[in-house]
Order: structure tokens, then sequence, then C-alpha cells
């Protein structure tokens, strides 16, 4: 999982030639990113149907597979968001149709926890679901895709892995490169921080 599939710029989907934009046009409207985890034996299945289907559903629904819903750990959801994803998206079979017998209740358990953290740290709800889908479910899946969409385009950008814009001509406040102080030395190490930092780099790996 990279920063680049977060990447929400035009310029990535834009066909090779494609003249600029032009200086001091319109911002193109927002649109949130969802990362979407999905089963390999059902609900990545579901989207493949889909696709063959025709089925259309939102281009910024970026789609993650795992062998199974419980091999989602929380630290992949932080790392999503960290990466900059507006909604996270977990998927998989029916309780009673795992592949690895009661895994994806195991992962009911996790979101519900993950959930709640989550509520903790200012996240809405509605940025972290959970559907079910059988391989045979695609036209479900995409309507869920869609829903999703439209459920978190209201909230706005997440925010999560962004520097804030400064205004032209506008000084930096001392202190406000992480890692510095006010005079300009450099701040105490936090340990803490840097091995929470390398697990989620070991996420992305």
């Amino acid at each position: 999982m990279s920063e680049d599939v977060m990447s929400r710029t035009k310029a990535n989907d834009a066909p090779t030639g494609a003249a600029p934009a032009a200086t001091g046009a319109a911002p193109a409207p927002y649109e949130p990113v969802v990362l979407a985890f999905t089963c390999n034996w059902c609900s990545y299945r579901a989207a493949d149907l889909a696709g063959t289907a025709r089925v259309k559903y939102p281009p910024n629904v970026r789609l993650v597979r795992l062998m199974c819903s419980g091999r989602l750990d929380p630290t992949f959801v932080l790392k999503a968001f960290a990466s900059g994803a507006d909604g996270v998206l977990m998927t998989g079979c029916w309780p009673a149709d795992c592949h690895y017998r009661i895994q994806n209740v195991k992962a009911l358990r996790r979101f519900e926890l993950l959930r709640r953290v989550l509520g903790q740290l200012g996240i809405e709800p509605e940025r972290f679901q959970r559907f079910y889908a059988s391989a045979a479910e695609g036209r479900q899946l995409a309507a869920a895709f869609t829903r999703m969409i439209e459920e978190v385009r209201p909230l706005g950008p997440l925010g999560w892995g962004r520097l804030p814009e400064v205004a032209p001509g506008v000084e930096t406040p001392a202190g406000a490169v992480e890692g510095e102080t006010a005079a300009g030395e450099a701040a105490p190490a936090d340990e803490d921080a840097t091995t929470d930092t390398r697990a989620l780099e070991a996420v992305g790996s």
C-alpha cells in the first residue's frame, strides 16, 4: 500500500501529453478517496464480476486484495488514513461462508473495536464501514461503493498526512517544521513515536 495509491490529483489520471490547466482556473471539485479491503474469495471476485458485467462504480474507490478479511490488521486502516484516504471499507464473505472458518467473525469484532477507537480520534463512523458480499453479488458491492462515496463526500477531506497550505507571503512560524523547536534547535526524539512510525512503514512494504 503506497501513498501513490492515495493520490487524488488529476495529473496522474490525465492522458499523456494533456495540456496543463490554465493558470487561475477553478480547482476541481472535491472527490473523496475510499480504500476498500476485499476478501480474495468473495468480495474481490464480486468486484471483478461487477467489472465484467460493466456495472459502474466510482473510480476513486481503490481495491486492496487480502486472502481473508480476518487478515485486516488495524494498522492497515490507520496507514490508509495516514496516507490520505478519506474512507476505508472492509468487505468480506458472509459470516457462514468464510473459507477460513470463523476468521471473518474475528474481523467483525476487530472492526467494532477499531471503530470505537477511531471515533475517539475524531473520525466519523461513515469513514470506516463494512460490507458483506458473495462472489455473485457484484451489483450489490458496486452499490455499496457508490453509497459510501456519497456518504463520505459531505464530510470533506479527512486531512491526515497532509500539511496545511500556507498563503504566499506568509512566513512559517518558528517551530512549525516537524522536529524543530521555537529556538530553531532540534527537538528531542520521541522513542515511542519512532517505533509507531516504523510499524506503519512496515505495513506499506
